[in-house]
């Protein structure tokens, strides 16, 4: 018998439509894969076992089945999102156990593309943080379980990465996408503002949120956005000469990136290099107040997302996050610094097509109970590691997180990928050719 695990979206849309395999077998695998599994990962809250299997036999019935390109693929959806007849706690005791009485409109359009929603995936609360750990369970690395996978969209990084998934839905505020799919070994794409709908919690954190794609290969990437732009992206860019500009300097000041990290992006560049682009070293023009502009929009977002919310049973972390950004409201919904950022890059990105940094400046976090430890000590953990995403969610700008090379222990590291707005299919096409080239493990070996 054929096995499905392990194989990609592409792969199992195919088979699904060809008849070379039927929704609930594939489904049913995969449900299997999260029952021995997840225990030790805790990449979900909720697994839908018995419903995905039904949605698995309707789908099968459906008179366009042979149409839909994501039939039969069995995705993960972040618990930020609403699913149908399931709640969405976000990660917080303190938000209400609520089934949701309409699926949020990515996971309408994904539904509608053939794929069936196994379960909701584990978050920080409030995905505030770049590692996922609550009261709802710890999401942790399946290349090192020691470690966090990172967040805020970490347990649907780690459902990819184990294979439990082929291809998993997430966000990104401040880098929530980009962080657990660098820890995590995959390829992630936050689409620049307005390609895919947002409608993140309570006013998309001021429009910096974006949902988009966890995938391990770019082909199962692309094809995941194309469903959930509704085609809007749909059409791979022609293989072309770029303007590639190498950057291993932090954004934040203060901030260093170590060295896997920096190696990453210089052997990435000498890919590049070869495959016939043209690559220097240049770095964008961070300004010296990068760093508290993206602490003021960074807590403010969370001060947004608390209102409402008994704050008895927000985590301290939380309490002081949210208590800090409200200092920040006024300033941060005028949308002047924003403005000003994306003035002063326009004319690096003018000059180069695309800017290739290191995903992280370091390897995660310790899989600890984070939530159990104060704001300092969390703030600081996740600037330390993660410097390298903010500024592209304070523009809107499309950025993406590429597998290369390794770490120390054996992990994979990564390397990012900006462009200015709309160039969504060329780093898309820039990713194909290093995917291509320095092609990558994956999904972790846990068998």
């Amino acid at each position: 018998m054929t096995s499905w695990v392990g194989r990609t979206a592409a792969e199992i849309a195919a088979a699904v439509r060809e008849k070379r395999a039927t929704p609930r077998e594939v489904v049913a695998e995969h449900l299997d894969r999260i029952g021995r599994l997840d225990g030790r990962g805790g990449a979900f809250r909720v697994v839908r076992a018995e419903a995905a299997l039904a949605e698995a036999d309707e789908l099968a019935s459906r008179d366009d089945l042979a149409e839909l390109p994501l039939a039969g693929v069995p995705v993960a959806v972040k618990d930020n999102l609403a699913v149908r007849g399931e709640s969405n706690r976000v990660g917080s005791a303190a938000t209400p156990d609520t089934p949701a009485t309409d699926d949020h409109v990515t996971v309408a359009r994904l539904r509608a593309a053939g794929a069936v929603v196994v379960g909701l995936t584990n978050v920080p609360e409030l995905c505030v943080f770049g590692t996922t750990e609550g009261v709802h369970g710890t999401a942790r690395n399946p290349w090192d379980p020691t470690r966090t996978a990172g967040g805020s969209s970490g347990g649907s990084a780690a459902a990819v990465a184990a294979a439990l998934v082929p291809i998993a839905l997430g966000n990104d505020g401040m880098g929530s996408l980009r962080i657990p799919a660098a820890n995590c070994g995959l390829v992630t794409i936050k689409p620049g503002h307005g390609v895919v709908p947002a409608g993140v919690s309570e006013g998309d954190w001021f429009g910096m949120s974006e949902n988009g794609p966890l995938a391990t290969t770019v082909e199962d990437a692309r094809l995941m956005l194309a469903v959930l732009a509704d085609g809007e992206a749909a059409a791979p860019a022609e293989p072309a000469m770029r303007k590639i500009a190498v950057s291993l300097r932090s954004p934040l000041a203060g901030v260093t990136i170590s060295p896997p990290y920096t190696t990453a992006a210089r052997d990435a560049a000498g890919v590049l290099i070869k495959a016939g682009h043209q690559v220097r070293r240049a770095d964008p023009p961070y300004p010296l107040s990068l760093s508290t502009m993206s602490l003021a929009h960074w807590t403010a977002g969370t001060a947004v997302d608390a209102q409402g919310l008994d704050p008895r049973l927000l985590t301290r972390r939380t309490r002081v996050h949210a208590a800090i950004g409200r200092r920040f409201l006024s300033s941060v919904r005028s949308g002047d610094s924003r403005d000003r950022l994306r003035r002063r890059m326009e004319p690096f990105f003018a000059e180069y097509d695309v800017l290739l940094t290191p995903a992280l400046a370091r390897r995660s976090p310790k899989a600890v109970a984070w939530h159990e430890r104060g704001w300092l000590a969390n703030v600081l953990a996740n600037t330390n590691y993660s410097p390298m995403t903010p500024p592209w969610n304070l523009t809107g700008w499309p950025a993406m997180s590429v597998p290369f090379g390794t770490l120390p222990s054996g992990a994979p590291c990564a390397v990012q990928l900006v462009g200015r707005p709309g160039s969504e299919a060329m780093l898309l096409e820039v990713a194909q050719q290093l995917e291509k080239l320095h092609p990558w493990q994956r999904t972790a070996p846990l068998d």
